[in-house]
C-alpha cells in the first residue's frame, strides 16, 4: 500500500515516462546548448484584464514600479488600452479591450489602431470571462521572430499568430504555450529606432502618489500550472530545444508547502529565460494548490511570476508598508524552519541576525549549485482562489 501511494504521489501521468522526475537533490544540471533558434531574454509579460488602468496602478503602487508607457484613446488606440510598468530589464504590460462595436467597425475597414498587432478583441473578452485577471503572453526577444515561428511550427508547435512586421524591422509572432497562454516572439532588426518599448506607445504621466523604487529589476521566471507535466515539457522542448534547468517533486517541498506538486524548469542556452512548469500531485492529505488553481482558472495558465530584486529585505519592507492596497504575503513557515536553516544551507552562509530578519519577514531560503536563493510568495492577486491555498501570482527572489 505504501509503495502504491508513493507511486501515485510521484507519477500520475498514465504511463508517460518521457520525463524522469528524480527530485531536486538528485537532479544533475547540464546545458546541452540545444536551442533551435537564438533566444536573448524575456522582453515582457502581458496581462489581459477588463480594466487595465486600475490593475496597472495597483501593481505599480504595490511593486514600486512606475507606469512609463501607455497606448490608449489618448494615443490614438481605439482597440485596446495598454499600460506598461518598467524597471530596468522588467516590463509588465496590462491590456484591456475597448468597445466591441468599435473593434468590429475597425475590423471591417482593415484600419486597426492597435499597438499590439496580435491583440484579438473577441479572445480578450473571452479570456477575462474564463480566467479573470491573468497572463496572456510571455514575450521573449529572439534574433528573428519570423524564423523562430517557422522553426517552432516545423517542430510541431501550435500556431497562435503568424509573423507580422509592425515597424521598421520589428517582428512579432506567437505560438500556443499551454491553456490560453501564448509564447510571443519579438525581434528588432533595426536597433536604432529609439524606442523605449514598442511602436504606438508613448510616455505616460500616470504617477502613483509617494511611489518609491523598491529595487525590483527583472523577471526571474514564469511558472505555468498544467494538468500533465511530462506532456507540456516534451512539447516545449520539442519546438524550442530548451533544456531542463531544475526540477522538484513533492518530497523536496515537504515542510514548506502543505500539499503536493511536481515541477520542472526549462531554460534557453543562456539560461536567461526560465519557464517553470508545474502539475498537481494527487493522494496527498491536502488538495494540491495547483489543482485548486486549475479549477478556479478554468484550465491551465500562468500560476506565478518571480521578480528578481537587488535587495529582498528592502523590497519586502517597502511592499509590506503598502500591503493594504498592494500585495499581501503568505504566512511564514514554522519556527523550526529557521532553527534548522544553518544545517540545510551551511553554517557560514548567514549570520544569526540575518536569519532572524528572514524569520521576521517570512523569507524562504534554498541553496543550489549557483548559491543561496532568498524568496517569498505573495497571496493571490485576483479573486479566483481558495482561502489559505498557495496558488500565487507573484514572488520576490534574489
Amino acid at each position: 500500500m505504501e509503495n502504491d501511494m508513493q507511486k501515485r504521489k510521484h507519477n500520475n501521468h498514465g504511463g508517460d515516462e518521457s520525463l524522469k522526475l528524480v527530485g531536486h537533490e538528485n537532479f544533475t544540471r547540464t546545458n546541452p546548448r540545444s536551442d533551435k533558434f537564438h533566444v536573448k531574454k524575456f522582453h515582457h509579460v502581458e496581462f489581459w484584464c477588463s480594466d487595465a488602468i486600475n490593475v496597472a496602478q495597483r501593481f505599480s503602487y504595490g511593486l514600486g514600479i512606475q507606469i512609463t508607457e501607455k497606448s490608449d484613446l489618448s494615443t490614438g488606440n481605439m482597440v485596446h488600452a495598454s499600460y506598461l510598468l518598467h524597471s530596468r530589464d522588467l516590463n509588465i504590460l496590462f491590456t484591456a479591450p475597448y468597445s466591441p462595436s468599435v473593434a468590429e467597425i475597425l475590423a471591417c475597414t482593415a484600419n486597426s489602431t492597435a499597438s499590439i498587432p496580435t491583440f484579438n478583441h473577441t479572445m480578450a473578452r473571452s479570456f477575462s470571462t474564463s480566467h479573470g485577471l491573468g497572463v496572456r503572453a510571455i514575450a521573449i526577444e529572439v534574433d528573428d521572430a519570423e524564423s523562430a515561428f517557422n522553426i517552432s511550427i516545423s517542430c510541431c508547435a501550435r500556431p497562435s499568430h503568424p509573423p507580422m512586421e509592425i515597424n521598421d524591422g520589428i517582428i512579432i509572432s506567437e505560438i500556443q504555450l499551454y491553456g490560453d497562454v501564448v509564447l510571443r516572439y519579438i525581434s528588432f532588426k533595426n536597433s536604432n529606432l529609439g524606442l523605449s518599448f514598442l511602436p504606438g506607445f508613448k510616455g505616460a504621466y500616470i504617477c502613483t502618489v509617494d511611489l518609491e523604487d523598491f529595487g525590483i529589476r527583472r523577471l526571474d521566471h514564469v511558472a505555468g500550472n498544467v494538468t500533465n507535466l511530462p506532456e507540456v515539457v516534451k512539447y516545449v522542448k520539442m519546438f524550442s530545444g530548451f533544456h531542463e534547468f531544475s526540477q522538484f517533486t513533492i518530497d523536496d517541498l515537504t515542510g514548506v508547502i502543505e500539499s503536493g506538486l511536481n515541477s520542472a524548469v526549462l531554460a534557453n542556452n543562456g539560461e536567461s529565460v526560465l519557464l517553470n512548469i508545474t502539475e498537481p500531485v494527487y493522494g496527498t492529505e491536502r488538495k494540491s494548490q495547483i489543482q485548486t488553481y486549475l479549477e478556479h482558472n478554468q484550465g491551465e495558465g500562468v500560476g506565478h511570476m518571480a521578480f528578481a530584486s537587488e535587495d529582498i529585505f528592502t523590497t519586502l519592507k517597502e511592499m509590506k508598508k503598502r500591503s493594504r492596497h498592494g500585495f499581501e504575503f503568505m504566512p511564514p513557515p514554522p519556527p523550526t524552519y529557521y532553527e534548522t536553516l544553518k544545517h540545510r544551507i551551511g553554517d557560514n552562509i548567514l549570520k544569526d541576525e540575518q536569519i532572524k530578519e528572514c524569520e521576521e519577514l517570512g523569507i524562504l531560503e534554498d541553496k543550489d549549485d549557483q548559491g543561496v536563493v532568498f524568496q517569498i510568495f505573495a497571496k493571490p492577486v485576483s479573486d479566483r482562489y481558495a482561502p489559505k491555498q498557495r496558488n500565487t501570482c507573484i514572488g520576490i527572489i534574489v
